[in-house]
């Protein structure tokens, strides 16, 4: 049975009428052994310990906050993290190897894999537990970064962990997916043969001019190992709390995809949210504002995604500080 989580009215007036911390912020630095990564610490200032989010950045040079060259200035992660810490919610975000201020950890996209982000993913944790300001480690991981999160939360020592927009299917599928509604036929042909050739771990050289920016070369090691991985079977692996956040004018990541997580793992909170997409906004599905809005970081996050992970934090962490 599908197991949705309802957030009462009351919820909304506690959060809306809670009095927010004074929060610090602090820059922050990962030796992996293999690059430096670099992040940031927001912490509600108290003295007691509290909870804290590892937020998890989606697919390609997306960074800390969100953004990514390619796709929009949105600062969608930045302003998660912002609300989260008004509320007494600690969180770290960084910059992935091979972008932004963590570039120089890994130059060459070639040397990416989804193997390399899962360990820097659990090096971040594995650091944060360690800090007794702390208390309950909750790994946020939006669109791939969902991914990232479910097979990382183990190594980390995850309390708990968030998806939002996190799709249950190989994402080779997805890739199809999209695809198959954007290409002319020619294009499209040689796109599935390429795609075949990388799900069977095959390298294909022959990259029309026109499919370089999904397919070329040096993407191709990282797609490779993309593909190799079911999202719900590993999201079905997950022994702690967690919850599923998608929301219904998402254009990248469908609400069948949040059912089928769900089903995966039957004891997982399934939040749908009316209204927002991919980029955690509330906008129409009319596509030049589903565009606009990957580039408009002075647009809210919807509220109820921002209510949703708060009273998820709470009801599954012991600490008083976030009430």
């Amino acid at each position: 049975m599908l197991r949705v989580l309802a957030l009462s009215f009351s919820l909304f007036a506690s959060l809306a009428q809670a009095t927010p911390l004074t929060v610090l912020q602090r820059p922050l630095e990962l030796d992996t052994g293999a690059g430096t990564l670099y992040g940031t610490l927001l912490l509600p200032k108290t003295p007691q310990a509290v909870p804290v989010a590892l937020l998890i950045a989606g697919s390609g040079p997306t960074d800390r906050n969100g953004n990514n060259p390619g796709g929009g200035n949105n600062d969608s992660l930045k302003l998660l993290a912002q609300v989260l810490a008004r509320h007494g919610i600690a969180s770290v975000r960084y910059d992935k190897r091979g972008v932004a201020a963590s570039q120089p950890a890994t130059p060459d996209e070639r040397n990416l894999s989804v193997e390399r982000y899962v360990s820097d993913a659990v090096a971040w944790g594995r650091l944060i537990k360690t800090d007794p300001r702390f208390s309950e480690l909750v790994l946020i991981g939006h669109s791939e970064g969902a991914l990232i999160a479910s097979l990382a939360a183990s190594g980390a020592g995850a309390d708990a962990l968030v998806s939002i927009a996190g799709s249950a299917r190989p994402i080779d599928q997805v890739l199809r997916e999209q695809l198959g509604n954007r290409l002319p036929p020619r294009l499209l042909a040689r796109s599935m043969d390429i795609i075949a050739s990388l799900k069977a771990g095959q390298p294909d050289d022959e990259v029309p001019d026109e499919l370089q920016v999904i397919f070329r070369p040096s993407v191709q090691p990282y797609l490779i190992s993309l593909f190799g991985y079911d999202p719900a079977a590993a999201f079905a692996q997950l022994r702690i709390p967690a919850l599923i956040i998608q929301g219904s004018h998402d254009i990248q990541v469908g609400i069948k995809d949040a059912e089928a997580l769900q089903a995966s793992k039957p004891d997982a909170e399934l939040l749908l949210i009316p209204g927002m997409n991919h980029v955690l906004r509330i906008v129409s599905d009319d596509p030049q504002r589903q565009m606009a809005s990957y580039n408009d970081p002075k647009l809210p996050l919807a509220l109820q995604l921002a209510n949703g992970i708060i009273d998820f934090i709470r009801r599954n962490s012991t600490s008083t500080a976030s009430s």
